[in-house]
């Protein structure tokens, strides 16, 4: 009776064990206790999700000014865009 609560009960300990190595918590202390990388990986992330949110937006906007010059004739755009590339040529 007390071989098989012992049984149980190691292995209840053991899949404790295995579940604290899987959820990283060495990693994640490791890292919250050193500043500089923690730091460096943060800027680097920042980094990452500025430029997609760059790539991302343009993408969007293209999409929209396509589907916007297919569907609608604006010419007030255009004539804008006139301007500021003639504004744009004369300080060349």
């Amino acid at each position: 009776m007390k071989e098989d609560r012992l049984d149980k009960i190691e292995k209840k300990i053991d899949d404790l064990a295995q579940s604290l190595d899987k959820s990283r918590i060495r990693e994640y202390t490791d890292m919250i206790n050193n500043p500089k990388r923690l730091i460096y990986l943060n800027f680097i992330a920042g980094l990452a999700k500025g430029f997609g949110t760059a790539i991302g937006l343009t993408l969007l906007a293209a999409v929209v000014a396509y589907i916007l010059h297919s569907w609608v004739n604006l010419p007030l755009i255009g004539q804008y865009i006139a301007k500021l590339l003639d504004i744009i040529e004369n300080y060349r």
